[in-house]
């Protein structure tokens, strides 16, 4: 299952029914109005400025994915039901590889995610009171050691 593909744009819908999937699972420190105030910005402008992989199951649907832009890991996200399947370790380590991911900015009230990035050879290298769209939820800027 684990081999990394494309992800089209045909499937935009899918990739944001996986997002909040994931979100809600990982991320309870948002309101539910930031959830509705990202869908539409994660459909209609985020999935296109970055480089786009994913992970699917047998049934060709997509379980997990990542976008990348500027060596900057923009997004990962796995869906609930295939966490701890080394998905978001695969798609990490290869975008590390292949597309030379060398930075991501986590939220730190995920502390989920934050130790996955430590654990994976990151480490918080600032941190900013608000995050990239101006609401109050404090970002980590990580960078991988080198």
């Amino acid at each position: 299952m684990n081999k990394i593909d494309t992800i089209e744009k045909g499937e935009y819908e899918n990739v944001v029914e996986l997002w909040e999937s994931s979100v809600r699972a990982t991320h309870h420190f948002l309101k539910e109005e930031d959830i509705e105030y990202f869908k539409p910005l994660i459909l209609n402008t985020y999935l296109d400025a970055v480089e786009l992989r994913c992970i699917r199951n047998n049934d060709k649907k997509i379980v997990g994915f990542l976008g990348v832009a500027e060596q900057n890991l923009e997004m990962l996200f796995i869906h609930p039901e295939y966490r701890g399947k080394k998905i978001g370790k695969t798609l990490l380590y290869y975008s590390i590889k292949q597309l030379d991911v060398t930075k991501v900015d986590v939220n730190e009230q995920n502390e989920q995610a934050v130790g996955f990035y430590k654990h994976c050879g990151f480490e918080v290298t600032g941190r900013s009171e608000l995050d990239s769209s101006s609401k109050p939820y404090p970002t980590l800027h990580m960078e991988l050691k080198k």
